[in-house]
């Protein structure tokens, strides 16, 4: 019996300790802190079982956690479920997580922000953002901001957009044309801060009660 449970004790303190070496690695690499990520982790287990419990994030668990239907056709909520799924084999990973999430950090660099906008924007990844890609972004934006607009003005949106980014004039916007475009215009990557990320551990406080890893 004593040698059952001294066996359990074991493999538990192996498992805590491969995670918190899990967790400073991405620590590591990401702006968040250990603690962050223990509450991101919390965060991640009830996300993933949702509908199932596998500790991974399925299409229908993001969509229920963003939108509250596991049914929703949002342009926006599938691309980035395509951006996080990093892997593509059509689930989110604890790693995934962290790592897709970190760039919506308020410390994360402005470089990487545009670049995870572009792939956003590039809906087919072709490397480009095409007309008809902005034109469905802009209908997608209106959507979600309860807007309607008559076709002629959202035409007119999309052609004066291509017109001021499309500087090589091939009709689409490559991913330099579109630094320069979020240059001149910074408020196309707002989206791309979540400001209660950079106090993670406040925002879910009860998260980070049974961590014992100090900051």
């Amino acid at each position: 019996m004593m040698l059952a449970l001294r066996g359990c004790f074991f493999k538990q303190k192996i498992k805590k300790q491969t995670r918190y070496d899990a967790n400073a690695r991405l620590a590591s690499e990401t702006p968040f802190t250990i603690n962050e990520i223990e509450a991101l982790y919390h965060l991640f287990k009830k996300l993933s079982s949702t509908i199932i419990d596998d500790d991974l994030i399925h299409k229908e668990e993001f969509l229920l956690a963003l939108f509250r239907s596991r049914n929703t056709n949002n342009l926006f909520a599938e691309r980035i479920f395509n951006l996080f799924d990093i892997k593509h084999d059509g689930v989110i990973e604890f790693g995934e997580f962290v790592r897709s999430l970190s760039i919506f950090h308020p410390r994360a660099s402005v470089a990487d922000k545009i670049s995870f906008a572009f792939r956003l924007y590039d809906l087919r990844e072709t490397g480009y953002i095409e007309r008809d890609e902005l034109k469905e972004m802009v209908l997608a934006i209106l959507s979600e901001s309860d807007l309607t607009l008559s076709e002629d003005t959202i035409e007119s949106m999309v052609d004066k957009t291509l017109a001021e980014a499309d500087l090589n004039g091939d009709g689409k916007i490559d991913e330099q044309e579109w630094e320069e475009l979020v240059a001149k215009h910074p408020s196309l990557i707002k989206n791309m801060t979540i400001p209660y990320l950079r106090d993670l551990t406040v925002a879910f406080p009860s998260f980070v009660l049974n961590t014992e890893v100090p900051d």
